[in-house]
């Protein structure tokens, strides 16, 4: 599958007399097929639109995405801060993008904008590595507020690692997003071979002492179609651990 893609993917036509469940498998199939500045980007408006308040009310300035696929969001997600920046709700900006092979991802951003890397870092790495958190927290400058997405294999393992290795560098009030919860909930899941494991890890991690400290907020699901279900975390305890103790929030 090439990453880039030319002009906005075939329309979904809306039959009322059809089942929310046909026009929910439509948008699915859809949104594969969508692209940001000509790279492929398979996340619904949507969950755009609410990327777009949750920065802007908590004036994260840096972007934490576990899973970059062929590099559109990482890019969408440095656009929006740039955005944020020209209004004056933050002073500086950075996309830290991780993904197992990160090459699709770069090579793609470096076509759209050469000059990337003044803002976004690309890291290959898994997950899964207990060292991963440490390397990320090298990169992000004191005083930062991260949002952290996690779009990693939508499977239990791979969650529940991004979960407890990330969520520290959540700042109060600030946002964890997993992403894709939609593949345990029967009535969405498109296809047999989708993985599971996104909201068992989601909802054993909440019940513990670290989890403790979230709330999800289904509330932020605002236009009624999401791909991640459950899966708007915001922090409303003060973090604790090695990236808990306030250098990374101000």
């Amino acid at each position: 599958m090439t990453a880039h893609l030319e002009g906005p993917p075939a329309p979904v036509s809306i039959d009322l007399s059809e089942s929310l469940q046909t026009y929910w498998f439509d948008r699915v199939r859809q949104h594969t097929d969508d692209s940001y500045a000509g790279i492929r980007m398979s996340k619904f408006p949507e969950d755009l639109r609410v990327y777009e308040h949750l920065l802007w009310t908590s004036r994260a300035d840096v972007v934490i995405e576990i899973g970059a696929q062929f590099g559109g969001s990482a890019l969408w997600f440095r656009d929006r801060l740039r955005a944020m920046s020209t209004y004056g709700r933050i002073d500086r900006l950075l996309v830290v993008s991780i993904d197992i092979d990160i090459e699709p991802a770069r090579a793609a951003i470096a076509d759209a904008d050469p000059a990337y890397a003044q803002t976004i870092t690309l890291i290959s790495a898994d997950v899964c590595d207990p060292d991963l958190p440490a390397k990320v927290a090298g990169l992000i400058p004191a005083g930062s507020r991260c949002l952290v997405v996690e779009d990693a294999a939508h499977v239990y393992e791979t969650t529940m690692a991004a979960l407890r290795g990330f969520a520290q560098f959540v700042p109060p009030d600030g946002f964890f997003v997993v992403e894709d919860g939609c593949v345990d909930i029967e009535a969405m899941r498109l296809k047999r071979d989708w993985p599971r494991g996104v909201l068992p890890a989601l909802t054993e991690w909440l019940e513990t002492p670290a989890g403790a400290q979230f709330k999800a907020r289904p509330d932020l699901e605002i236009y009624g179609l999401s791909c991640h279900p459950h899966g708007f975390l915001q922090r409303v305890a003060t973090p604790t651990g090695p990236q808990g103790s306030g250098e990374q929030s101000r």
